[in-house]
């Protein structure tokens, strides 16, 4: 593109884009929200995230927590063999909020709907 020729605003759009539609992935995990949520209590480690949700494996909440940190939602912080993780920005939960008053009048067909893929998606 030469310094003289102007850019279509989509243009500019499509990085932004891009990086919120994989928040909504990000965020799109059931079992990330509830860490989210925890993590929005405090800090904590790996082992006190598996015995505050009771359910999942901890090799699971391991994955789940290095997907939102590398996507910036944690931190991380190791001290020894222990990794303590905090909620980064909980501008996050806000979002989640908001989302939820949007879905509300709509959660049945949106908890139900099968055009989005299955539920693990």
């Amino acid at each position: 593109m030469s310094a003289t020729a102007t850019r279509h605003p989509a243009e500019g759009c499509a990085l932004a884009d891009a990086a919120a539609s994989r928040l909504f992935k990000v965020l799109a995990d059931p079992t990330r929200l509830v860490l989210l949520r925890r993590l929005a209590d405090g800090p904590a480690t790996v082992s006190e995230l598996v015995d505050a949700l009771g359910y999942p494996p901890r090799s699971r909440v391991s994955n789940h927590l290095a997907c939102l940190a590398y996507c910036g939602q944690v931190t991380a912080e190791r001290a020894g063999r222990n990794v303590t993780y905090a909620l980064a920005d909980p501008g996050v939960l806000r979002l989640v909020e908001l989302a939820e008053q949007v879905a509300a009048p709509n959660a049945e067909h949106l908890a139900s709907c099968t055009r989005i893929g299955p539920a693990w998606v």
